[in-house]
């Protein structure tokens, strides 16, 4: 752990420091430019270069598995830190760089519902959250015009897309995503096309997909809205600095419980100290407590805004079930965005289950060439030998389905905590994340895998594939540093600041209260946009 207190320094001076520049950082950024504060915003990884995505060589599938890897720990690059996850079922996946983990995720891009903010009142499970859908609307809206959202209006089962809010057609559903549909179809179930973060038509200086298949390893195009691409040139132009392999070790503190800013090594591995009014906390749901932890003082033995223990604790996944057909006619599920279409048939607590709560299903299309054998050959569908051609035939170009998202609800013995051994390359301590996967999240992965392969049997499937839980699915990191009126059981407040130290906030995932049935990316934008529309409503009493 690292001393964060710092006496007397003659120290470089700013009035906002960001610390992470992913989705939530680069809102957070964009939206405090215009009080023309000096806004510096430090992030340990680098801006990315499109042309070294791997779409835009023919063994992006292979490079998907090394240096653009989900997971930090398969990765290993410089600006990467490690992470213990052996004691969970679900690995983390996250990416440092400008743009964090919008450079690779998919681009699915919901809304939560009015009901994920009311988990207690509606189901008596969790918490309430302090603030309701109608609070975070417009800022849905305000980030929907900066991102740029396709989609189309009028899903029953959806929050109603205000008229001004003007979406980008869906995505086409192409052959694979019209197979998916016919089963919901044949079954009576809702689907529909999805909301997402990728341009079918040219927006805001970027150009329109055009069906390179590689979502999840860096557009190249520039279709899907990674926030590198979105808010940060906005808020560059507007005068905030962003500095890139800039690793934060710990906020500091002063004896009146002030945040002062923060140490971080630089790019040479020097150890720096920037001094800041404002501290706001940008990361995900497994880095920021990593900072809080690691920031300890006499006032704060704990980590810093711990008063409460509550930091690291009620981490929530979303536990991803994957479930595929194979069929006997050709798909085209490898080509273009895995995202198309998504059904919320069972997004709501019903009676009739077996759990509370529930999950989206979400098309991933079919696999490329090499993803196809690996699972055929995992699966024992592709032998070695004299059959091991043909059975590939079988597979390739013939697989497509779905991944059910469910919501995980907030449990304190789910935690990240500090690991006593590993560290980064600058000497930091790393997470250790400890997770169990809940009776609850047990069954409605079952229920999902099971309605999943109806439809997709419905659809004409002679196969269906699937991994419950999907190890891979830890890419939505939530609810460890959780927002709420009581400083006794929460962290932040409404607002997002902290309970203890009052120019101390965060912005990030680790703020929310429950996980919802869906990604949670949009939801992550437009409470930065909130939190630090709130602040700038407040400045001339922002620490009362």
């Amino acid at each position: 752990m690292v001393e964060s207190r710092v006496d007397k320094q003659a120290d470089e001076q700013v009035d906002v420091l960001i610390i992470g520049a992913g989705a939530s950082g680069a809102a957070a950024a964009w939206n405090l430019a215009e009080t023309k504060m000096r806004i510096v915003c430090l992030e340990q990884g680098e801006w990315m270069n499109p042309s070294d995505y791997p779409s835009t060589t023919r063994d992006f599938e292979a490079r998907s598995f090394g240096e653009f890897s989900i997971s930090p720990n398969n990765r290993g690059r410089i600006t990467d830190y490690p992470i213990n996850d052996d004691h969970s079922p679900i690995k983390i996946a996250n990416f440092n760089g400008v743009g964090g983990g919008t450079i690779l995720y998919a681009g699915h891009y919901p809304r939560f519902h009015p009901s994920d903010f009311r988990v207690r009142s509606l189901d008596g499970v969790a918490d309430d959250w302090p603030i309701d859908y109608e609070t975070l609307a417009p800022f849905y809206d305000q980030d929907d015009q900066i991102t740029g959202v396709s989609g189309l209006v009028g899903d029953p089962a959806y929050p109603a897309h205000p008229p001004k809010n003007s979406l980008m057609p869906p995505l086409p559903l192409g052959r694979a995503g019209e197979t998916v549909a016919r089963g919901f179809n044949a079954r009576g179930w809702h689907w529909w096309p999805s909301d997402s973060a990728i341009a079918t038509q040219p927006y805001e200086g970027r150009d329109r997909c055009i069906n390179l298949g590689a979502c999840l390893s860096g557009c190249a195009q520039g279709a899907k809205a990674s926030t590198d691409i979105t808010y940060w040139p906005a808020a560059i132009r507007a005068g905030v600095e962003l500095r890139t392999r800039c690793r934060v070790s710990a906020v500091t503190v002063d004896d009146n419980d002030r945040a002062t800013g923060a140490i971080y090594f630089d790019a040479d591995g020097v150890r720096q100290h920037i001094r800041a009014e404002v501290v706001v906390l940008a990361m995900n749901g497994v880095g920021t407590p990593r900072i809080l932890l690691n920031s300890t003082s006499q006032r704060f033995p704990n980590g810093l805004a711990n008063s409460s223990g509550l930091v690291g604790r009620n981490l929530m996944f979303h536990p991803y079930a994957s479930i595929s057909g194979v069929f006997e006619e050709a798909q085209d599920g490898y080509r273009g965005p895995i995202d198309c279409l998504w059904s919320q048939e069972f997004y709501e607590t019903r009676d009739e289950h077996d759990f509370l709560r529930g999950y989206t299903f979400e098309m991933t299309r079919g696999r490329g060439a090499v993803m196809t054998a690996l699972g055929g050959m995992a699966s024992g569908r592709i032998p070695w030998g004299a059959a091991h051609h043909d059975a590939y035939r079988a597979l390739h170009n013939r697989i497509t389905g779905m991944v059910a998202i469910c919501e995980d609800l907030p449990e304190a013995h789910n935690t990240v905590t500090l690991d006593p051994h590993l560290k980064d390359s600058d000497g930091v301590p790393s997470p250790r994340i400890d997770y169990t996967l809940s009776e609850n999240s047990r069954n409605m992965l079952d229920h999902a895998v099971a309605r999943a392969t109806d439809v997709l049997r419905a659809a004409g499937a002679v196969d269906v594939l699937s991994e419950s839980p999907l190890a891979v699915g830890g890419w939505h990191l939530m609810g460890t540093a959780r927002m709420g009126t009581d400083p006794e059981t929460s962290v932040v407040n409404e607002w997002g600041r902290s309970h203890d130290v009052k120019n101390l906030f965060i912005v990030d995932g680790s703020v929310f209260v429950t996980s919802a049935g869906v990604n949670p990316t949009r939801t992550i934008s437009a409470l930065a946009l909130y939190i630090t529309d709130s602040m700038k409503q407040r400045l001339a009493n922002l620490f009362d």
